[in-house]
């Protein structure tokens, strides 16, 4: 072992293939790490631990703050993430790097090697029986996949590493290239397969495992990646037709292939299958520990918020046990109280964008600007709150039309100045919290902590957590990485882009949308809406599916993604960031929109550079795109 570790540090040393290490930095350790099954069962868990920080804000993650529907304040310049939502993703030392683990993102190549050795190495531990030994190696096998997939999305084709460079291979062989990418597709879809076979349908040892792989999990990642890999950023972008390897062979196929949306919409139907088989089902709020009762309006509210943030909810059929929410939730949370303890405890400086406000539909279930009886020209008018808004909004505050007659993910998902807060310690509807958020209020009391834009992503918080003038406590949750609205939607989409299963990928939608409170797609366009007819068509119904994506998923790190594969970033991510006037105390004057930032976004972003320095070690690689 010892000769053979030696070598491979030879080989990585003449070839500096620093994202391509095959030694861990445990080489000490490595001849017991499979002696007994404790030691194997860590080694599992290094696995595990490069799976990315679904919930960082700065580091782990580019799709929480690398895009549109989070700002900051110009205070906290330099941090990676934020720099690419601001056009600033280099060649030199690319941001969020997840090819080589630098400035912000994880190794997942070093995460691959891992799972690789473990794979290995786990039929050689004495006191394991077999069938925990395959268990075992099927999450490995799972890992592997996700860590590929993460790289596939990001930079499309990639290197495929299947197993380690063993000790005699050559410099060539080192030196791996860019694989094309359904060939990339397959070899993940195939993993998971494998794995699929020997993982548990739920966890049984709930405080032990939770987070851990199950078939569940394993056949709606298998979703996910079918469905990006049939939408148009991947199938048939005719952008893409003269890339090709080293060696002149195409990358991607230029030519549209709608079998890839069949076998999407197969693993979707599949996924959904396995997870309502494992007990999965969509969030409702259960409000046995309150010991007021509450409205409908509130529990439509909490359906929403806890689906995200309730601990291993029934919806959520894989989250991110190693990636709490403590910082974004202190991050989310307006100011209630004055106190230097509260003011410490909650930094309250998330902001989503006005943009974000208006993507929400109407009380009525469809698009603002299509709703026939929302004014959409008068949205920044004044309106004062009357009594019957009191669980909306302050009763006898003046706010905008925008805040009014919209459905309950709006409230639920964002906060504004005189917007109720349910929660945080009260639990009666007759003592709410409300925002104060204009110059001179207490959520705007502090010179960089409160919100850039004057709103905040609510739906991030726990609404059991403690607000009060002593500070603020939190009840921590795993970030979601999948849940059932999501896998339902995927299914939508994938049902409509085959043709002809409108009737069935309507079902799916409506579901999710009665959990929110509103009626099916039908019923909402045909009373509602000036495109009565929109859901008749296909193009009609993907731009539906496509905004019930965005407005059920807010905050949780899939509108970075899905714009991107619809191709759609080029559009939305072009548009200037605005929030109101948060200087102003009046609110004739809060309520004027203003320009924080005009952001950039050209075709060669929606793939990641390859850092320069990995080019010049391996010249069998080729830079994406544009870059």
């Amino acid at each position: 072992m010892k000769k053979f570790m030696l070598a491979l540090c030879c080989l990585i040393t003449i070839n500096g293939c620093s994202y391509l290490d095959v030694v861990p930095d445990n080489v000490a350790t490595l001849d017991n790490a499979f002696a007994l099954r404790s030691t194997a069962e860590r080694y599992l868990f290094t696995c595990y631990s490069y799976v990315p920080l679904d919930a960082s804000i700065y580091t782990g993650t580019p799709a929480l703050a690398g895009g549109d529907e989070i700002w900051f304040y110009e205070s906290i310049e330099g941090v990676s993430v934020w720099n690419i939502a601001r056009g600033g993703q280099n060649v030199v030392n690319p941001y969020m790097n997840f090819w080589d683990g630098l400035n912000g993102g994880r190794a997942n190549y070093r995460g691959i090697r891992e799972c690789n050795i473990f794979l290995e190495n786990i039929q050689d531990v004495p006191d394991m029986d077999d069938f925990e030994k395959r268990r075992w190696a099927a999450e490995a096998k799972f890992l592997k996949a996700y860590y590929h997939f993460w790289l596939l999305r990001m930079y499309g084709p990639i290197p495929l590493i299947d197993k380690n460079l063993p000790v005699s291979a050559n410099t060539e062989e080192v030196k791996v290239t860019r694989r094309p990418f359904d060939e990339c597709v397959d070899f993940i879809v195939q993993l998971i397969d494998e794995a699929i076979e020997d993982l548990p349908m739920r966890i049984e040892f709930q405080v032990e495992e939770m987070g851990r792989v199950t078939k569940s999990a394993a056949l709606a990642i298998k979703a996910r990646v079918l469905v990006m890999a049939a939408s148009p950023l991947f199938n048939g972008n005719w952008a893409y037709e003269n890339f090709t390897s080293k060696q002149g062979d195409p990358l991607f196929s230029a030519t549209y292939d709608p079998s890839k949306w069949e076998r999407a919409a197969s693993a979707c139907k599949e996924a959904i299958e396995a997870a309502h088989g494992a007990g999965h089902a969509l969030y409702y709020f259960n409000d046995a520990f309150l010991e007021a009762g509450i409205s409908d309006i509130t529990r439509y509210e909490l359906n929403i918020r806890a689906a995200l943030s309730e601990r291993w909810n029934p919806e959520i059929i894989w989250g991110n046990a190693n990636s709490r929410v403590h910082e974004i939730q202190s991050r989310a949370q307006p100011r209630f109280f004055s106190s230097e303890a509260h003011l410490n405890a909650t930094e309250s400086t998330l902001a989503p964008p006005i943009k974000m406000a208006e993507l929400f539909y109407s009380k009525n279930g469809v698009p603002i600007e299509e709703d026939i009886d929302f004014n959409y020209t008068g949205r920044y008018n004044l309106r004062k709150a009357a009594s019957e808004d009191r669980l909306y909004i302050r009763e006898g505050v003046e706010s905008i039309n925008l805040h009014f007659d919209r459905e309950p993910r709006f409230y639920a998902s964002l906060a504004f100045d005189g917007g109720r807060w349910y929660g945080q310690g009260r639990f009666n509807e007759d003592d709410n919290f409300y925002v104060d958020a204009k110059a001179g209020g207490i959520a705007a009391g502090h010179v960089y902590k409160h919100s850039a834009t004057g709103y905040w992503p609510k739906k991030m918080v726990n609404f059991r957590n403690v607000a009060s003038t002593n500070g603020y406590t939190i009840q921590n949750y795993p970030f979601p990485i999948v849940r059932m609205s999501d896998l339902y939607l995927l299914y939508a989409e994938a049902l409509n882009e085959v043709g002809g299963m409108q009737a069935e990928a309507l079902k799916w939608i409506d579901l999710v949308r009665e959990r929110a409170g509103l009626p099916g797609v039908k019923t909402a366009w045909e009373s509602h809406s000036i495109r009565a007819d929109k859901f008749n068509s296909q193009d009609g119904l993907r731009e539906i599916i496509q905004q019930e994506r965005l407005i059920e998923l807010a905050f949780e790190g899939h509108r970075f993604w899905d714009l991107r594969r619809w191709k759609k970033a080029e559009e939305e991510l072009n548009k200037p960031i605005t929030g109101w006037d948060i200087t102003q105390s009046e609110p004739e004057a809060y309520y004027r929109p203003r320009i924080l930032f005009n952001q950039s976004f050209v075709s060669k972003d929606y793939l990641w550079p390859i850092r320069e320095q990995s080019l010049l070690v391996n010249p069998n690689l080729v830079q994406n795109p544009g870059w």
